[in-house]
């Protein structure tokens, strides 16, 4: 009689057993297995922070040479104290991975195309296509030869293996009940850091940074539209350009200018095929605004430097504040969880920023194979054998997905017959991509040698490291001296090279050099008194190398008229220029509405609308209606203008920037596209602006009804934790700012870092950023500065000095030593 009970309580048992350890599928997302992520001794209870957590303590560890000790301040900020160099990349190392670890591998799985592995293929194989993209793009096999250029530099080595060795020792320290809730969540565990890791992360990067790339959108445009329309529609230069360095600049090449091939408008400029190829790309603003003022503008007389990098922003947040101190060099400022050095910042003698170049150094070409097998390819007039690397996507939960990429001289075949991007539409073309990242270069030691500068001389050999990734680096000294480069390896180009596809089997059309570092745009102390960058065209059409990319233009003209009338500058005036909203596109564009808008055709509705944006004051702030009513006009101003002519393209497109269409409007009010052509009418310039308008009302009579009208509601600002759960993220933050504008406030992008440094003999700075210095949603510090942020705060920023041990600020002290 026994026996049923125990069976019965068996199969219970058995059944919770079986339920508990695996993971469902709830509403297309899957669970987590439910033993392991409710357990009390390891799940995720086991995440919860402390109100008073304790940061400090002793830990005695291998791969220390000597002792080191971290202050953490009462933001959380650790500075870092070492006698060794290396000691200081190795605790910086261990505080990422202790604050961060969860962020800095799930980045590097991205980078790698390994996200599958922890989330499975996704709804249509999303996220196997995004791994695919990323593979296919090169981004492991740009990584590889980074590591290589990574491993024959010996401080380079040397600094990241001691990184690598911190971190590791915080993972090896890891209870399963201490790892990051984000692995409990996706049921799975963390996996030894190394070099390779930091090479993905800096190709991550130049990923994020390259974006500024069109040729597939440009080919299929070109297709439709003659070749004057194409350069109405997309202009090489802007009429109102500003540019980093200054108009009327003098350029001398000192080498011979790239040469456009003979058959450039037989097989280039006349090509009217479209391409079906579809994929996703970093924000096209990523970007940043960069400046720095002389002494001679300043109240102290002493320089000020100001950077903001305008990412994604998101939970946790991109940036991690840490001050580095060794006998050898002192740098305070922020860095990247997964590489070692401060990244943006200053130290005793200077301080540094960056922009985005935004300029072009990845291309396509369309190659020929010689049959399905894609064994050879036709180049220069033979076949050249083909080389293939298999790539493996392991999926969650079993299986591997084999993806077979040949690789000819040009670099990886990005789009074929099995893979046309994310839209998978069928198509039997070969696309192969050629980026300047795949070569390899050791992009860290700038950072590694600019945390070390003391002057001008040691900045311009530090930036010399910067190959794929094009910035405008900035500086300023305590010396008093200022300097802007935008630097790379920027491809020598023909006028409109890499705009489109180009052919993959003719070595004319191939980069044909790079412009010499010497010619690269910059500015040493000129005489204005600034420098600074915000995305900008560095140059105008004097520059003898074609530029290509995409570039802001209002930005870096606001920045640049502002900064020309401001004299006695204090760190107080450059918080309050980086938190400018005032809308310069807007300004430039409303003399459009003012002069064609058909007011007789308004309703009451309507011309309340007309009459909020007849009373603004052009000012993007957080409670601004005209700000909305602008921005919604605009934006059906363009579909009324583009949208019947480029239904005739065939695959992606992308229309043609706003300042193009408010410059043509202005100086031509005739201009072509202007007329509707599916229309028997010819439409006027009154009819379009008035038309929409009108529909731009439609839109905001719903938004007046949902009390959204207001610019910081509608624009809806927020940050999104990583995996997009909306409990770890914050949202409805009430910010100004936009597109355009030097506060580059977006929905979910915008100023992620922003740092004003006073180069006085003791250094005054000032920083924050959108986010916490812990990564454990739990914790206080997870995102303590966000309000801060989003009400236009600073942070002052405090490098510690060794003799301050003492000091109130100091909230924790862990000391490092090496294990016995």
């Amino acid at each position: 009689m026994r026996t049923i009970p125990f069976l019965v309580s068996a199969a219970a048992t058995i059944g919770l057993v079986t339920v508990l350890n695996t993971r469902w599928n709830v509403g297309g997302s899957e669970t987590p297995r439910l033993g392991g992520f409710l357990s009390p001794q390891h799940g995720f209870w086991q995440n919860a922070a402390p109100a008073e957590e304790d940061f400090g303590g002793k830990l005695a560890l291998n791969g220390l040479k000597g002792k080191a000790s971290v202050y953490f301040d009462e933001r959380l900020v650790p500075h870092v104290f070492a006698d060794q160099e290396e000691d200081a990349f190795y605790v910086q190392g261990y505080l990422h991975a202790k604050f961060r670890l969860w962020q800095m591998e799930f980045q590097t799985h991205a980078a790698a195309g390994r996200l599958t592995e922890i989330l499975g293929v996704g709804k249509d194989s999303a996220i196997l296509n995004y791994d695919r993209q990323m593979r296919r793009l090169g981004m492991v096999y740009g990584a590889e030869k980074t590591l290589e250029t990574m491993h024959r530099d010996p401080d380079t080595k040397r600094v990241c293996e001691a990184y690598t060795a911190g971190v590791n020792a915080y993972i090896a320290s890891l209870r399963e009940s201490d790892i990051p809730l984000e692995y409990k969540l996706l049921d799975y565990k963390p996996e030894p850091w190394t070099m390779k890791k930091i090479a993905l992360f800096v190709m991550y990067m130049s990923y994020d940074l390259s974006g500024a790339e069109h040729d597939f959108e440009y080919t299929n445009a070109k297709a439709v539209f003659s070749q004057a329309d194409f350069n109405k529609l997309y202009p090489v230069t802007q009429d109102s350009l500003d540019p980093i360095v200054p108009k009327g600049t003098t350029f001398t090449p000192t080498r011979p200018l790239p040469v456009t091939p003979l058959t450039a408008d037989s097989l280039y400029f006349q090509w009217k095929d479209s391409v079906q190829v579809s994929f996703s790309r970093p924000d096209k603003d990523n970007g940043s605004n960069n400046w720095a003022v002389a002494g001679t503008r300043t109240a102290s007389g002493k320089p000020i430097l100001c950077s903001d990098p305008h990412l994604s922003l998101s939970m946790p947040s991109l940036w991690y504040e840490i001050q580095l101190h060794t006998p050898g060099f002192s740098a305070n400022g922020v860095s990247f969880a997964g590489v070692p050095s401060v990244i943006i910042g200053y130290n005793d003698s200077c301080a540094w920023g960056f922009t985005n170049a935004m300029r072009d150094v990845r291309d396509y070409y369309e190659v020929k194979f010689k049959d399905a097998s894609r064994s050879q390819y036709w180049f220069d007039s033979s076949w050249h054998m083909t080389q293939f690397r298999v790539e493996e996507h392991g999926i969650a939960g079993g299986g591997v997905f084999r993806d077979t990429v040949a690789y000819t001289n040009i670099g990886p075949v990005m789009y074929d017959a099995s893979f046309s991007g994310e839209g998978r539409a069928p198509q039997q073309r070969n696309f192969a991509v050629k980026w300047k990242a795949h070569d390899g270069s050791n992009e860290w030691r700038m950072f590694y040698m600019l945390n070390k500068a003391r002057n001008y001389n040691d900045y311009l050999q530090a930036i010399q490291n910067l190959g794929s990734t094009g910035q405008s680096c900035i500086f300023a000294s305590k010396s008093g001296d200022i300097a802007l480069w935008q630097q790379a390896d920027f491809p020598a180009k023909w006028r409109r090279q890499g705009d489109f596809v180009m052919p993959g089997d003719d070595s004319t059309f191939f980069w044909q050099g790079f412009i010499p570092r010497i010619e690269n745009a910059h500015l040493v102390n000129p005489e204005r008194g600034f420098v600074s960058s915000a995305n900008q065209l560095p140059v105008d059409s004097s520059y003898p190398y074609y530029i290509g990319g995409v570039h802001d233009l209002y930005r870096g003209k606001i920045i640049n008229r502002k900064l020309s009338g401001m004299y006695g500058i204090t760190p107080a005036d450059m918080q309050r220029l980086q938190n400018d909203n005032y809308n310069l596109f807007a300004e430039t564009a409303m003399p459009i509405f003012r002069k064609y808008l058909d007011r007789s055709k308004l309703s009451p509705k309507e011309q309340k609308f007309a009459q909020i944006l007849d009373a603004w004051n052009l000012e993007n702030t957080p409670e601004s209606i005209g700000a909305t009513v602008f921005s919604h006009w605009f934006d059906s101003l363009e579909q009324e203008i583009w949208y019947d002519e480029f239904k005739q393209v065939n695959g992606v497109y992308t229309w043609p920037e706003e300042y193009t269409l408010a410059e043509q409007l202005l100086k031509d009010s005739a201009f072509p596209f202007i007329n509707n052509i599916e229309t028997p009418a010819a439409e006027t310039l009154f009819d379009v602006v008035t038309a929409a308008f009108k529909k731009a009302s439609a839109q905001l009579e719903v938004l007046e009804q949902n009390n959204t009208l207001a610019w910081s509601k509608f624009k809806d600002t927020g940050i999104r934790h990583l995996l997009r759960m909306e409990a770890l993220s914050r949202f409805h933050l009430t910010t100004g700012g936009g597109r355009h504008i030097i506060n580059a406030t977006k929905q979910f992008h915008g100023p992620s870092w922003k740092m004003v440094v006073h180069l006085t003999d003791e250094t005054e700075a000032y920083g924050i950023y959108p986010g916490g210095q812990n990564g454990n949603p739990s914790s206080k510090y997870y995102d303590n500065f966000v309000d801060d942020w989003a009400a236009g705060k600073y942070y002052k920023l405090w490098m510690m000095k060794q003799t301050e041990a003492a000091d109130p600020r100091v909230k924790w002290t862990l000391h490092f030593e090496p294990a016995s």
